[in-house]
Parts: C-alpha cells; structure tokens; sequence
C-alpha cells in the first residue's frame, strides 16, 4: 500500500492536468502533514484578458477536482475547507486527507483513468450528436459542484453567442495589449517551456463550422499547428453551453471550474471532447450581455463547445510537479 506521502504527490501530479486558460497553470500547492494548501499563482494572471482573476480561479478550480478526484480514487476522503484566510486571498483551499484510506471509490477510479487523458479542442466535431442521456448527465454533473450548464438549443441562441464570439475576437486581436498577451502563451516552435498553448496544441486550418465559432489566433499569422490530416474537411459546432453560477464570486469561479473538470472527464468516458471560447466572456459588455440574454441572469463563467472530435487527440505540456509543489517544515 503507497504511504500518505506518495498518494499526496501523485494527487497533486493529478491536479496539474486540469485546464487553465492559455495553459497558463496558474496553481502552486503546498503540503504539511496531511494538509494540502491550493493558491493563485497571480504571476501567472492573464492581467489583459483576466484582470479580476475570475479565469485564474476556475482554472485552480479545476485543479482542485483533480485533486479530491485523486485521493478518493485511492480510498481517501478529502475535507476542503475553501477560502480559509480573508487574509489570504490567493490561499484558494485547504485539503485535509484522513490518514486512514478507506473503501476504494468505484466511480472515482473511472473517472480518475480520464484525467491525463483529456485533451482540449480546438476544432469542430464530427455530425455524431452528444447522446440526449450524456446531455442530461453533464447537467447533473455541473450541478453536483454547485453550477449549471445552460445549453443553446436554439439555432438563433447558438448563432448569436458565435457571433459574439467572433465580434470580441476581433476586439482583441485589434488591441496591442492582447495580442502581447497571447504572444507571451503562445510559444514559437521547438520551446522548452512547459507551458503555454504550444504548435502541437492547435491545428493548422481551423475548419469552419456552422454557426462558426472562431478560434484563437495562436499561431499569429506564422503557419505553426498541426497539420490536418488527410480527407478533415468542414466540421460540425457540436453541442453549445455557458457554463453558470448564482453568483460571481471568488468561491462561485472555484465551483464553477470544479463543475468544469467534472463535465470534462466525463464527456471523455463517453468519446466526447470539448472546445472553449472565452473570447466574449473577456469583454464586460459581451459578457453582461450574455448574461442577461441567454443566462436567466445567472453568471456566465464558461461558454464551450462539446463533440466527437475530428483527428487525434494534440499534445499538449505540463509543469512538473516540482515547479509547484512545497514541502512545508
């Protein structure tokens, strides 16, 4: 049987496969005894795109799913105190693992085999539809870490929030600050770096997709990405949601990237991935309009794309462990 010590590294080896924005990994984790400690990395911010640090937090969020997915995969049950210190406000969470392992968590073991598995996509989908049940599942989902997933259903829903996608797109790309922005995530080829949305993450040619929903311009006009392989031609939307919360807080960004990671792992058990387009949810006037319109007046924390992905899975980098884990006296 593995000892606490190596259950808590290989939990936080888990976490770091979550998803951030840009790749950005914007987490460090601490351990002292059997408490585990989650903080914002601000350095790792996207001050352009995330001056409040709502992306930072769902991303850490994330993590933090992978984290408790972890330990109860090996028989512990973690107890998460969130935002412990008001005094501390890049101190995200606590994790306290009960030193005595119990029952192994069937249906975290499942789920835990999805974790370095997912990839994000950045492309359309094949015509295969997400099965009404894993709808309905991915709903519950999102629900059992405290948000919702609101699906456009409506072909006017789905055009409209394309379109806004497009409009605030073009609002960055025209602004210097967001383009340096993106170019500081997004390495030129043959980089040693272990972050950032790197070539082999991207496609070359991004097919159109009806309604079409534009992608990053990560390769700035260079020609990186990965080439489409042979007989890829125009692809399918998918499945369009907005990932919700109640509120737009601190703690609401950390459920909301829980109920993020959760979706995500499931939707890859069942041969789906997911592509995401924060590009409107970044400009305050897009993203309150799309609150109001198509939110019920809930916060819009997410807005992605579901399907069965065209090609293979791309590569992607992470950290290793070391970069981010301390190792308290």
């Amino acid at each position: 049987m593995a000892s606490i010590d190596d259950v808590v590294r290989e939990a936080v080896e888990d976490a770091v496969w979550a998803p951030s924005v840009h790749n950005t990994q914007p987490w460090r984790f601490s351990v002292r005894g059997s408490r585990i400690s989650l903080r914002a990395d601000a350095d790792r911010r996207l001050d352009v795109a995330d001056p409040d640090g709502r992306e930072m937090l769902i991303g850490c969020g994330a993590a933090l799913h992978n984290l408790r997915l972890s330990l109860r995969a090996c028989g512990y049950e973690p107890v998460v105190r969130l935002l412990p210190d008001p005094e501390r406000p890049h101190l995200l969470a606590d994790v306290y693992v009960d030193v005595g392992a119990g029952p192994v968590d069937d249906e975290a073991v499942r789920d835990h085999a999805h974790i370095r598995r997912r990839r994000t996509h950045r492309g359309g989908f094949r015509p295969e539809p997400v099965p009404a049940g894993v709808q309905t599942a991915l709903r519950y989902a999102a629900e059992n870490e405290g948000a919702r997933l609101v699906q456009a259903v409506d072909p006017h829903v789905k055009g409209a929030l394309a379109a806004l996608t497009d409009a605030a797109e073009h609002v960055q790309r025209r602004t210097p600050a967001y383009a340096s922005e993106i170019a500081r995530w997004a390495p030129a080829p043959k980089t040693a770096r272990r972050d950032g949305v790197q070539h082999a993450a991207y496609p070359q040619q991004t097919p159109r997709t009806e309604p079409d929903f534009p992608p990053r311009d990560f390769a700035r006009g260079q020609g990186w990405g990965v080439e489409p392989a042979a007989g890829e031609g125009a692809a399918l939307a998918g499945m369009v949601a907005l990932l919700v919360t109640r509120e737009d807080s601190p703690e609401a960004w950390l459920h909301a990237g829980e109920a993020l990671q959760r979706l995500l792992l499931l939707a890859d058990e069942h041969g789906l991935s997911a592509a995401f387009h924060t590009q409107a949810l970044e400009v305050p006037d897009l993203r309150a309009f799309i609150r109001t319109n198509f939110c019920g007046d809930d916060h819009p924390q997410m807005l992605l794309r579901i399907g069965v992905a065209e090609g293979e899975r791309l590569a992607t980098v992470r950290r290793p462990v070391e970069e981010v884990l301390i190792e308290e006296p």
